[in-house]
């Protein structure tokens, strides 16, 4: 190999070395290591999602009114418009790998005429190299002087030359993450993940900041091992990677406000998992691994479309909120009652038609609302619901309240109202609930408050509209909650002093005999 000699180059030789330095740096910007692998990403991710999409389209099936040509014609529309979208989605990510492997052509390039203009040993061409490598890093841009020198003699600066290597590092990253108010395209979001994995960050917030286009998340998630808090809410996400049970040190993901129908078998893989909110999705079921949540505290899985949950969920020991409001749930599973931790539970809006008799397992339990419903009546196991401080089950087909409810004393907010043809009575041991601060009664046909009522002193509100109570009287009600209490003490005491026998009086005869026979009038006394 032909290399410069000892004397001064030519001016013909500096001039081509300078054209090729020159040339070099005209090219734009290098992909980091991060972008690249963010890249292959979104790469990676876009063709799964069109292979996915494409088998969904070719599963479907004809209306039986179009001709099947005519559908095959709709079928191909569709496929060709997931393509297209994938073309858009791929096209920045294929840039992006297709400039690294020019810029790999280029380094090499480069590298072949540092070693013919460079009379050096190989040891020392590495390290001189490496020092240059190091003098990129610190300067982010090198102005053409800096690059290139020429020595008054003519000579060419050696070390100026062997700086046509450069360092991937000190190009500008892909995506800086700057504006925080930019919405992230499929690039700029595994370029994000890239850059949170590799400085180890432990928060990653991306609530309502992914384009609407971005419907499933690159498969590089996973690589977010050390993220403990994750924010992908108020996007539009259908699906996540599989990848996402990579991220063991996840102990609070947010989801809610997607339009995820599946969650895969992956995440049962996230055993750290505290706090999991999954509200505001199009989910049916849940994995079969989800029981393997064991840590779970809270569970949000409300506005979705769930009409059963799966037994597993008695598995999440460790679960103290459950929120399963507005689903299509028919039935709770018995295993509900092995969450006995479980200390707020809310079930509104659904089709649920009895609670299974192991609620009354939940010992700890301290919240339970379940209005809008199609409940007749509850479970006598309720009464063992020691905690228990608030119960809504208004607007419901609830025919009757079990005497054992008002073993769960500690009861401050007791809502049946809206039960209206149906619910005709309290319970008669009402009163036991002397803790009770809170009852609503409205729309009901209850016509007479139980005498037990009057032992509720430390009632503040009373709501019976639309209730046709005759006792205690309307006029009474509209006085306030103590206004009844005081009106049913009352009540009952005016009936007891009543019923009291009275006391025989003695007659005309009776007082003439104890003058007449006054030591056997004492005995008659005496026995009476």
């Amino acid at each position: 190999m032909a290399v410069m000699s000892k004397q001064d180059p030519s001016p013909a030789f500096v001039e081509t070395v300078q054209e090729i330095m020159r040339l070099y740096r005209s090219l734009p910007p290098r992909p980091s290591i991060e972008d690249v692998a963010a890249a292959k990403s979104v790469l990676k991710t876009v063709e799964n999602e069109e292979k996915i999409k494409l088998e969904e389209i070719s599963m479907e099936q004809p209306p039986e009114d179009v001709p099947e040509e005519l559908f095959s014609v709709l079928q191909q529309v569709r496929k060709t418009m997931v393509l297209f979208q994938s073309h858009q989605q791929k096209k920045e990510a294929l840039y992006l790998v297709e400039a690294d492997k020019m810029f790999e052509t280029f380094d090499g390039l480069i590298q072949r005429a540092s070693l013919l203009v460079s009379g050096d040993t190989q040891d020392e061409k590495v390290t001189t190299f490496r020092e240059q490598v190091r003098k990129f890093d610190r300067e982010a841009v090198i102005s053409d002087d800096s690059l290139v020198k020429r020595k008054e003699d003519g000579d060419l600066d050696k070390d100026d030359v062997k700086g046509l290597v450069r360092s991937s590092s000190s190009k500008a990253s892909f995506f800086s993450g700057e504006n925080s108010s930019e919405k992230l395209n499929l690039m700029k979001t595994a370029a994000l993940i890239e850059n949170t994995a590799k400085t180890g960050g432990i928060v990653l917030d991306l609530r309502g900041k992914l384009m609407d286009q971005i419907e499933w998340l690159p498969v590089s998630i996973g690589k977010l091992k050390d993220v403990s808090e994750l924010d992908l809410s108020e996007n539009r996400i259908m699906a996540l990677p599989p990848s996402i049970g990579g991220l063991q040190a996840l102990t609070k993901l947010d989801l809610h406000s997607n339009q995820l129908i599946n969650l895969p078998d992956s995440v049962g893989e996230l055993v750290n998992l505290i706090e999991l909110d999954l509200r505001a999705n199009r989910l049916k079921s849940l994995p079969a691994t989800f029981g393997n949540l064991t840590n779970l505290m809270n569970l949000d899985l409300s506005s979705n479309e769930f009409t059963h949950l799966p037994e597993t969920i008695g598995n999440l020991t460790s679960l103290r909120r459950l929120i399963v409001e507005t689903n299509e749930l028919e039935e709770l599973p018995y295993t509900i009652g092995n969450c006995s931790l479980l200390s707020e539970l809310r079930l509104d809006f659904n089709q649920i038609k009895a609670l299974p008799e192991a609620v009354g397992k939940l010992e700890r339990l301290e919240i339970l609302t379940a209005h809008y419903n199609r409940l007749k009546g509850l479970p006598t196991t309720m009464g063992n619901l020691s905690n228990l401080k608030e119960l809504d089950v208004s607007f419901n087909e609830i025919e009757f309240i079990p005497e054992n409810l008002c073993f769960a004393v500690s009861l401050r907010k007791l809502n049946v109202g809206k039960n209206f043809a149906d619910l005709r009575a309290l319970p008669r041991s009402i009163g036991n609930l002397e803790m009770l601060e809170e009852l609503d009664i409205s729309d009901n046909q209850i016509r007479v408050l139980p005498d037990s009522f009057r032992l509720l002193s430390k009632l503040r509100v009373f709501r019976a509209d639309e209730t046709p109570l005759e006792v205690p009287p309307r006029e009474v009600i509209k006085l306030g909650a103590q206004a009844v209490v005081e009106f049913m003490a009352d009540l009952v005491a005016k009936r007891d002093t009543k019923a009291a026998p009275p006391k025989k009086e003695k007659g005309f005869w009776f007082r003439i005999c104890s003058i007449c026979w006054p030591f056997r009038t004492a005995n008659t006394d005496d026995n009476m």
